[in-house]
């Protein structure tokens, strides 16, 4: 029986620190006997990737790298003043007090749990510092301004995660009331255009702000410590979006099973108002799919800048080419903010003449139009610019198209991959109606089998289409890379990679489309505003319209489906991000173990057994890590229905205690905080662990997990939304509920919860995490098995292995479920 009072519970969040503290400090201890009195290391590294001087190299007809960048900024600043200007016009948009109260409670919320993770992240900060103090300070012998530097960086990197994940929740809890109350006008417009103002919103501020860092650091900061500033800015992003993508998906799946498992046992409907799991469920919402995605996207973002910036520096030879590449690649990114801006105002013409005052629409069809217009304008843009900027490269007046057609490989993805998740998750494609037919005659069991089948397929063929456009790269690779630059089949993919991403803006706008719509729905509920008593002569007067109460709740429930599917879509783009950007990131790895391929290249082969054994470790990791999320998800959700049926009260009118409602957000928080812990330690220490072992079971090793991830994560994700919209069929078009065939997909969709919220979405941040750190920590340990000999690695290896042994043990056998039974 888990107790409130463990060590490693949110309620004694002072002892976690410390003894976090006094294991950290222990740890590095037993390393600092190892190391005594050394000398600053020279050779290669990421520590001395040296950024050129931006003007060697001129665009345009003369104008130096540098000057044309601070235009960047300009464009960047824009970006974020127009993100700012629709949270305000959200803001003041009109809504009913009911609702706006109820949207409120639950932003009050949001903020206690954001809050209780600001302060975790100072914890899991504190072990990045000690890290990089102790790395480039004591290891490296920097002086202490420019350690001082790169940890003020790494702290900006996951403020930035943080404070963009706050942006998210602020204007999501400001748009779902207004959704809520658009919708009672009996037109489907306003269900659609709030979700998507308040997508863009957070998209196009969270890449605005990631652009204005990464260029502030290239441009402003010396070149001889840019690269190590860049570095540390990943990994505190990086760190900042893990924790709260692992917790928040945690935390949302607990409340979210919590809330649906009353509709079955008590035959009560969807967010009915006596339910103290509901708000929760609001909260989570928020916390899981806005707030982690928000902080994912802005590490990815910058991640894949960060890969790309260090293969260009390692691996390209001539300073004018290399900055020639640089500027190209912001400029690509500058480039990317206008096609999405233009984008969406065009899209908006379009989709307000379509469908303005109409009754009833298809929410997804100005979605996709959204996502096809942006990409196809993205890529004109991408190759007009190109042409442009670097119209000779090396000599070479044909590379500018080909990096051009790279890196549109990966823009044409992001709209490519949507589709192929909609063939298994959208509401109306035949894999969800066999789940609604299976679970017809075979209740929950068939649901369950042809959800597995859903995701297994849905794995095979976006797979195979992220293998057809890096296959694409890396032939135009051959064309003349190789001429400019080592490896230019890895740049190729780390292109690839960033074009996933080059309409940035939009991608996060329609994957928070979907927490708005299913946040408006329970609004709508939770507000009683059809009880309240002369509310039409209220909205009459004060509002100027009727209210259509039956045709609002069509349009929340079928939008909602919607907002589930454009929410799948966008899951597959950021870990095929992760994965194929980890290719780029894990060359830096290998570029320096091998002396700039000069030696050991033996070592990257089956044939050399630690490399072998180091790709079967990558694979058990990632089942672990789905093994722990999950298992945080079930006794986080045991204990919160097992509040919630004790205290439920169906003989009573009246809304459920706001008390009882706080309870079950402490506990979904509890739960949520406890499994990050133990996941965030034990991927901390084994990392550590399998670095030390040997480099290069460590690039099997991380290898491995990308490649396990990325298939594990799509099968998990598309299986869970194709359950989810399944349930969603069988209550709008069906108006099944309370059957036998609604329990059943209830039961696939409390399955396909933490598949979709929480075990996938997590492993994109984990992997990346795992990539950066892993940097610093096989330099570190390199370095040490050169001075000390390969004894003291190998007993720290064993030694970091066990602690992390110790956090697996935990994440199971300190968190399960007590049985009742005699074991």
């Amino acid at each position: 029986m888990l107790s409130l009072t463990d060590p490693f519970c949110v309620g004694s969040r002072a002892h976690v620190g410390r003894t976090l503290l006094r294991l950290l400090l222990s740890v590095f201890a037993l390393v600092a006997l190892g190391v005594p009195l050394m000398a600053q290391e020279q050779a290669g590294g990421e520590a001395n990737l040296v950024i050129p001087d931006l003007n060697q190299a001129t665009f345009l007809g003369g104008i130096g790298g540098r000057s044309l960048l601070m235009g960047g900024l300009v464009v960047s600043a824009l970006g974020l003043v127009f993100g700012l200007v629709i949270f305000t016009r959200l803001r003041n948009m009109p809504v009913h007090s009911s609702m706006r109260e109820v949207s409120e409670l639950i932003y009050e919320t949001c903020k206690t749990y954001l809050a209780t993770q600001g302060k975790f992240l100072v914890i899991l900060e504190l072990f990045i510092a000690v890290i990089i103090v102790f790395y480039f300070g004591f290891l490296l012998g920097f002086e202490a301004y420019k350690v001082v530097i790169i940890l003020v960086f790494s702290v900006v990197g996951i403020s930035g995660s943080f404070a963009v994940a706050a942006f998210g929740m602020r204007v999501n809890t400001f748009a779902n009331s207004r959704a809520a109350f658009g919708s009672l006008t009996g037109k489907a417009y306003p269900c659609y255009d709030i979700p998507l103002q308040a997508g863009m919103s957070i998209g196009m501020l969270l890449v605005c702000v990631e652009l204005l860092i990464m260029l502030f650091i290239l441009l402003f900061v010396p070149g001889d410590l840019a690269g190590s500033c860049f570095i540390g800015f990943a990994i505190g992003e990086s760190l900042g979006a893990a924790a709260l993508r692992v917790a928040g998906g945690i935390f949302t799946k607990i409340a979210d099973i919590g809330s649906d498992l009353m509709k079955i046992v008590f035959k009560i409907k969807e967010d009915d108002v006596r339910n103290p799991g509901v708000i929760a469920d609001c909260t989570g919402d928020n916390a899981g799919d806005s707030v982690g995605p928000s902080a994912d996207g802005f590490e990815t973002y910058g991640v894949t800048g960060v890969a790309l910036i260090t293969f260009i520096i390692l691996a390209v030879k001539d300073p004018v080419v290399q900055v020639q590449l640089l500027v190209w690649i912001f400029s690509m990114r500058i480039m990317m903010v206008v096609s999405s801006g233009v984008g969406y105002f065009v899209n908006g013409i379009i989709a307000k003449a379509r469908y303005g005052n109409v009754p009833k629409m298809n929410f997804e069809a100005p979605l996709t139009t959204l996502v096809w217009l942006t990409s196809i304008l993205s890529i004109a843009l991408t190759y007009g610019v190109s042409y442009f900027m670097i119209p000779t490269l090396a000599g070479d007046d044909s590379l500018w198209w080909k990096l051009a057609t790279v890196i549109s490989c990966g823009t044409l993805a992001g709209a490519l991959i949507p589709e192929f998740v909609k063939v298994f998750t959208s509401t109306h494609s035949r894999h969800v109606r066999e789940i609604v037919t299976s679970s017809k005659e075979g209740g929950a069991s068939l649901n369950i089998l042809s959800g597995f089948v859903a995701g297994n397929f849905s794995a095979f063929w976006l797979g195979f289409t992220m293998l057809a456009l890096m296959t694409v790269g890396y032939q135009v690779s051959n064309l003349g890379f190789a001429s400019i630059m080592l490896a230019p089949a890895v740049f190729a993919f780390g292109l690839v990679a960033f074009g996933f991403l080059g309409m940035g803006p939009v991608t996060i706008a329609v994957d928070s489309y979907g927490p708005v719509t299913d946040n408006a729905q329970s609004i709508y509920e939770l507000s009683t505003i059809e009880t309240i008593p002369g509310i039409e002569h209220d909205l009459q007067k004060n509002f100027g319209f009727k209210p259509e109460f039956e045709r609002a709740k069509e349009n929340l429930e079928e939008n909602d489906g919607a907002g589930n599917t454009f929410k799948a879509t966008s899951k597959p783009v950021l870990i095929g991000t992760a994965v194929v950007g980890a290719t780029t990131m894990i060359f830096s790895i290998i570029i320096n173990l091998t002396a700039k391929l000069t030696t050991n290249l033996d070592k990257l082969s089956l044939m050399h057994a630690p490399f072998l054994l180091g790709s079967i470790a990558g694979g058990a990791v990632i089942y672990w890590f789905t093994g722990a999320s999950a298992q945080a998800v079930t006794t986080g959700a045991y204990r919160a229905v097992e509040f919630i049926k004790r205290n439920i009260n169906l003989d009573s009118a009246e809304k459920a205690s706001v008390a009882d409602s706080k309870k079950v957000v402490e506990i979904c928080t509890q739960y949520a905080q406890k499994g990050m812990l133990n996941i965030f330690l034990t991927v901390f220490f084994v990392t550590l662990a399998f670095a030390f072992v040997e480099p290069f079971f460590f690039v099997g090793y991380l290898i491995s997990i990308a490649l396990f991830g990325l298939y594990q994560a799509i099968f998990m994700a598309n299986a869970g939304g194709a359950w989810d919209n399944a349930k969603k069929v069988v209550e709008t078009e069906l108006r099944a509920k309370g059957t036998e065939l609604h329990a059943a997909t209830v039961v696939g969709d409390t399955v396909g919860d933490p598949f979709k919220d929480t075990c996938s979405v997590a492993l994109n941040p984990i992997i990346k995490f795992t990539t950066l750190f892993g940097l610093l920590a096989v330099s570190l340990a390199v370095s040490l098995t050169a001075k000390q000999g390969a004894g003291l690695t190998s007993t720290l290896a064993a030694l970091f292995f066990l602690v992390s042994l110790f956090f697996v043990y935990r994440s199971f056998y300190g968190m399960r479920i007590a049985s009742g039974v005699q074991e």
